[in-house]
């Protein structure tokens, strides 16, 4: 037995993951708002591309990244609705985010853009497995929580909820299959009351996976599409690479698994047969004309992790992308389900040109990706302080103060794609490659006291225009296809229940509120500073703040008191004791 297939041995019954794929999320968003349009062709819009499509077109003839005209030729009476507002689609991933992630234990719940989500769900099964009655498994009930017993759904676990694959399966690799098979079940069930949840209280179906490892559950999912659910069952190994998971992903395109890039893929393919592959110069990205299947790759004579390395590595590629890609190959992803966040890693804000190829343009279009990419930051990093009660505002308006930063990014990014110069016939050679450059985010886009017209113009006049002067120093002769603007390097803030340490302001002001029954306060001038924005120094200790707790800290709460005369802290009920102390 290989190296993978050994390794997927070792780890098959470790972790339970579902992957869940929202079907034609953004014309769903739409249908949701106007259900009128769920029987209708219904396409989504951007500059002049067809960015995505629901079922009833797709039939009809439509597809991603088609031109609108072509797409209104094939399918006259073609409903087109504009997609260039991303607010409406942000927020109904959140929503359908939140509802996930609420029946989830271990919070591994992670999100890929707005449709797709993984959950790492193998302590809920394993919790259901133990309390299983063997003798009786078709009259099982699932558990929702370890503390209330009637949190829950009857099932059978003896079967699977959905659709199967293989649709039928033999497995003759033991007890550690039949728990695995079990435990696949059980998942099974808990998919399809998920799906439920979905469709019945947000209006929303989605197409499910569910097997041992996040690459494995997203492609099984696809099998059936819309609205399904398929199940990835043993066996997972075997000696002569006769199992499930084998024949299943030797079916697939090498192109067609995640974390292989179309670069890497059109190097592979030539590798396989020998000879450059041919593509489709389609508008956006095309395709290749010539399939490669993963088995035709696995089988290729001499073909294995070390072969890999030499096809595929090279300047700027990665040490041990031979290994990485044929652990793929092969079925295997170690890639843990990340933790559910409460705000992103990074927000980035981009769109994509015909042609751009003047400094005013630049401008023009960096004014606004600055202004949206603002919006975004008080839409996804801010929260209600709940030390203040105000009616809601509007993020233009000063009146935002009650707000607070859930986090910080402390980077900003300028990203533009050059396209490349014409050949000598007139075609281009096909580049997806940016270039970046990166500076310290500005303390002043976390002012609540401007609006953001003026902090978007400060932004792109203070650091976007210089950065795009160091991506760019020639003054004419480039022309970009695309510019992003991001906010990276992520920190979360202080706060009371999560973040990189407490809230020191708050934990102080009920400390106040605690004392003030016995302090003699006088009358002051004194003004204080504001904690929305972090001073530099706050910045640099940024990634320290979790070292602030201390044995002290826990007893600041609203049964704390702390001497005036010694500073000790204590309790309320030693506060006599303590002050007869002093007398003494």
């Amino acid at each position: 037995m290989d190296g993978p297939r050994r390794k997927r041995l070792k780890r098959q019954a470790d972790s339970i993951i579902i992957h869940f794929d929202k079907d034609c999320f953004y014309a769903s968003v739409f249908e949701a708002e106007t259900p009128s349009l769920r029987s209708r062709p219904l396409a989504v819009q951007q500059k002049q591309i067809v960015v995505t499509c629901n079922y009833e077109a797709r039939r009809r003839g439509l597809h991603k990244l088609q031109l609108i005209k072509e797409a209104k030729r094939i399918c006259p009476d073609v409903v087109i609705v504009l997609g260039e507002d991303l607010t409406r689609f942000r927020n109904a991933s959140k929503e359908l985010f939140a509802l996930l992630r609420s029946y989830s234990w271990n919070a591994r719940c992670e999100r890929l853009g707005f449709d797709e989500v993984w959950m790492d769900v193998t302590d809920v099964i394993d919790y259901n497995y133990a309390i299983l009655n063997p003798n009786d498994l078709t009259n099982s009930f699932f558990c929702l929580s370890k503390n209330d017993p009637e949190a829950g759904f009857p099932i059978d676990a003896s079967t699977v909820t959905g659709s199967t694959y293989p649709a039928t399966s033999t497995d003759s690799t033991g007890a550690l299959s039949d728990s695995l098979r079990l435990r696949l079940h059980l998942a099974s069930h808990l998919a399809a009351h998920l799906r439920g949840k979905l469709e019945s209280e947000k209006g929303y179906t989605c197409t499910v996976g569910i097997s041992t490892n996040k690459l494995l559950s997203k492609l099984v999912g696809n099998l059936h599409k819309p609205n399904g659910q398929t199940t990835l069952l043993p066996s997972y190994t075997s000696e002569d690479g006769d199992d499930a998971v084998t024949s299943f992903i030797d079916g697939h395109e090498v192109g067609k698994i995640p974390g292989i890039g179309f670069k890497l893929a059109q190097k592979i393919r030539a590798h396989v047969l020998q000879r450059p592959v041919d593509f489709d110069a389609g508008l956006v990205y095309g395709g290749t004309k010539e399939n490669v299947l993963v088995g035709d790759v696995r089988k290729y004579p001499g073909m294995g992790a070390e072969a890999l390395e030499q096809i595929l590595g090279g300047p700027g590629t990665p040490h041990g992308i031979g290994a990485k890609i044929w652990g793929l190959l092969n079925g295997c992803d170690d890639t843990e389900v990340g933790q559910a966040r409460e705000v992103p890693k990074q927000i980035s804000i981009e769109d994509s040109y015909t042609r751009l190829d003047s400094l005013d343009e630049v401008i023009k279009e960096l004014r606004m990706l600055a202004k949206s990419l603002l919006r975004r930051m008080h839409a996804d990093l801010l929260e209600a302080d709940e030390d203040v009660r105000t009616p809601e505002d509007d993020v233009d308006s000063a009146a935002i103060a009650p707000k607070r930063w859930q986090a910080f990014p402390k980077t900003i990014r300028l990203s533009t794609r050059p396209r490349p110069p014409q050949n000598a016939d007139g075609r281009r050679n096909r580049s997806f490659a940016r270039i970046s450059r990166s500076a310290p985010m500005p303390n002043f886009v976390f002012n609540f006291k401007e609006s953001v017209d003026a902090l978007s113009e400060r932004l792109v006049t203070e650091t976007l225009v210089p950065l795009f002067r160091k991506l760019h120093p020639e003054k004419s002769g480039w022309n970009l296809s695309l510019v992003n603007v991001a906010a990276t390097n992520m920190v979360d803030a202080a706060s009371e229940k999560a973040g990189v340490g407490r809230d020191i302001g708050k934990m102080f002001k009920r400390q106040d509120d605690v004392l003030k029954q016995w302090r003699v306060e006088e009358p002051s001038d004194t003004v204080g500073g504001s904690e929305d924005v972090p001073t530099p120094s706050q910045e640099d200790n940024f990634a320290t703040h979790d070292r602030w707790e201390s044995e002290d800290e826990d007893m600041l709460d609203d049964e704390s008191y702390r001497c005036e005369e010694c500073g000790a802290v204590m309790p309320l009920f030693a506060m006599g004791a303590h002050a007869r102390w002093h007398q003494n």
